[in-house]
């Protein structure tokens, strides 16, 4: 009995120490060599609870993308966003000469909802006129076949670089080409296929272009349902983009854990101090399936484009978006459906929006949640 009670009180002392430090998912990060260093506000960032949507009927026609409508809609979003005077101010808010600055993209969805080149070659101006310079900007994606299939490499403002992780998915997502050794997060969490005495894969390494080549982040995310997900947004761009070994959040149809995956992830300092905006192109969107695009038929025109530095309130505004749309079509909301017939998760696990909420990342609150809408 004493021997219990001394380990109770062990216990009891270190969940104390650890809520005053902040709260964690069980997760560690090791750091063996020093990564290039965040120098920005990180996340939440300088407007926690703030997401501008900025709609625009002209945004997309006949499919296709309008350079005009999406720079008004950039213009605009980053002053409504930021209160800036100017375009230049808004970016340099964030962005300084001497910033080396990744841009991540999603191009699962290709070829119907991608990251779009008319907003990302935006996101490139405005970096240029905070004064970053053209070959310290790089675009990236942790699939090489992947970025080259979307279309990425012939999209790029000339002198804009690109990186990439690895080729292509393989060996069970443990492939170490462009990850780096020393920076990792590491989870009880294995996937079904693989033996759980072999440390590699109880962790997944972060990628050496956010611990050694860039010191800021921008996060053009997509507005996108996910089977095991529930959606795919702000915060899975960057958990499942930017580390290796992610199939063991969802390695099955029932075993399932994005859920906790997700925002343990994004919790890590490597990422939560580098990603200074977070940006999804919604104009347009996938409302049922997912990851990979099943069927053209479930995408619409949302001809809307989210900003904020919160992905937490991002998240939950953009997905209160897709629900909203769901409902029109007559499909219950994302937190209580089931597979398509073309699926195969049995639950979805949005909540890992709330959890990563629970953990500082931002806003989930929806009463504390601004949400600043304009028409153009």
């Amino acid at each position: 009995m004493l021997r219990r009670d001394a380990l109770l009180a062990m216990a009891a002392a270190g969940l104390k120490l650890a809520a005053e430090e902040k709260p964690v998912v069980s997760s560690a990060t090791v750091s063996k060599t020093p990564p290039v260093r965040a120098t920005g506000p990180g996340i939440p960032g300088p407007f926690p609870g703030r997401v501008v949507a900025i709609h625009h009927e002209g945004s997309i026609v006949s499919g296709a993308y309008q350079a005009a409508p999406v720079r008004e809609m950039m213009r605009k979003g980053m002053a409504e966003l930021t209160g800036a005077p100017s375009w230049e101010d808004a970016w340099r808010l964030f962005f300084k000469p001497g910033d080396v600055v990744g841009i991540k993209v999603n191009p699962v969805g290709r070829p119907h909802v991608i990251s779009a080149p008319a907003v990302l070659h935006e996101i490139v101006e405005g970096l240029k006129a905070a004064g970053v310079r053209t070959p310290d900007i790089f675009v990236y994606d942790r699939y090489r076949n992947e970025f080259l299939e979307a279309g990425y490499d012939k999209w790029l403002p000339d002198g804009v670089r690109w990186s990439w992780a690895t080729y292509q998915s393989g060996g069970g997502q443990l492939d170490m080409e462009g990850y780096d050794r020393d920076h990792y997060v590491e989870l009880p969490l294995v996937h079904s296929e693989f033996n759980p005495a072999e440390a590699r894969v109880r962790r997944s390494f972060f990628a050496k272009f956010l611990t050694q080549t860039v010191n800021k982040l921008v996060n053009l995310a997509v507005l996108k349902t996910h089977q095991s997900a529930g959606v795919t947004l702000a915060l899975k761009n960057l958990s499942h983009g930017l580390v290796n070994n992610t199939r063991r959040s969802h390695s099955t149809g029932t075993m399932n854990a994005c859920g906790v995956f997700i925002p343990a992830v994004v919790d890590q300092p490597i990422i939560r101090e580098k990603a200074v905006l977070q940006i999804v192109d919604g104009i347009r969107g996938l409302y049922r399936g997912g990851p990979v695009i099943p069927a053209p038929d479930y995408v619409w025109e949302n001809k809307t484009i989210y900003f904020a530095t919160d992905p937490v309130a991002l998240d939950r505004t953009a997905w209160q978006a897709i629900d909203a749309y769901r409902a029109d079509r007559r499909l219950p909301p994302i937190a209580i459906s089931k597979p398509p017939t073309d699926g195969i998760y049995l639950n979805c696990q949005p909540e890992y929006i709330e959890i990563a909420g629970a953990l500082g990342l931002g806003e989930f609150d929806t009463g504390k949640i601004t949400v600043k809408r304009s028409d153009i």
